[in-house]
């Protein structure tokens, strides 16, 4: 299909200008006009960029691109080798952070939601970006809704406060979310999960007696991009795949 077609799509189905964001949605690097096979992935990362060229691919499918606000706008070091990279071989970069997180159905929450068998009843924070609802366990203790994400997503998360506690609402936001909890609290979750962890976090788990887990930024995004690419093959006949870039955090 025509790039302008896939682009028009892609904008449409993730409602890109309806939420505010620190980079621009959408297209972010214009390549050939042509779009019959699409990469997707988590980041726009040199080693993702590097399988698209070696797999012939004519556009990359990501949650995290570029241009973020606030950052170096130099195009030097490694921002020049990726840009150099997509130009040369002429691969466009598509690239949706927000609207890939809030989909109902392709994003990132609802994908998690889905892989945890955790059912959505709400939404709360600044956009609506956070998600809570049931457990697919009733008042199973926040521990083993650790070692549940732990046996998932492949990767041990860290569980702060509260071990015991029994989890009958459930809130959850993929990435570097960790500024939620509190609204996750007022909103009326006994755990609260996402991507990562700061320093804050642990003291107000431990006072509030609502326990929160870290269970990785990468981890926790893997499941959107992924999603993307089966739909991208079933609604629109792409050759699309993802392919996960390994990331331990």
């Amino acid at each position: 299909m025509q790039l302008g077609e896939l682009q028009s799509y892609l904008d449409q189905l993730f409602e890109a200008p309806r939420l505010r964001d620190y980079c621009p949605n959408g297209l972010q690097v214009e390549g050939r006009p042509e779009v019959g096979k699409v990469l997707c992935g988590v980041t726009a990362s040199q080693a993702l960029l590097d399988r698209a060229v070696a797999g012939g691919y004519d556009a990359i499918f990501v949650h995290h691109g570029y241009f973020w606000r606030g950052e170096d706008g130099r195009i030097t070091g490694f921002r020049k080798r990726r840009l150099a990279t997509l130009l040369k071989h002429d691969i466009s970069l598509f690239a949706y952070h927000l609207p890939l997180d809030v989909h109902p159905e392709l994003g990132n929450n609802a994908q998690l939601g889905r892989l945890m068998g955790w059912v959505a009843e709400g939404r709360f924070a600044d956009q609506e970006l956070g998600w809570i609802g049931r457990v697919s366990v009733p008042s199973e203790p926040a521990v083993q809704v650790a070692r549940s994400l732990a046996a998932r997503l492949g990767r041990d998360p860290l569980l702060f406060g509260d071990a015991d506690r029994p989890v009958r609402r459930i809130a959850w936001c993929t990435g570097g979310a960790q500024g939620y909890f509190e609204q996750a609290i007022l909103a009326g979750a006994d755990l609260y999960v996402s991507g990562e962890v700061s320093e804050q976090t642990v003291h107000l788990a431990r006072e509030s007696g609502i326990p929160y887990i870290a269970a990785g930024h990468h981890a926790t995004e893997r499941y959107g991009a992924r999603a993307v690419a089966h739909h991208l093959r079933g609604s629109l006949g792409l050759s699309a795949d993802f392919i996960d870039i390994d990331n331990p955090v």
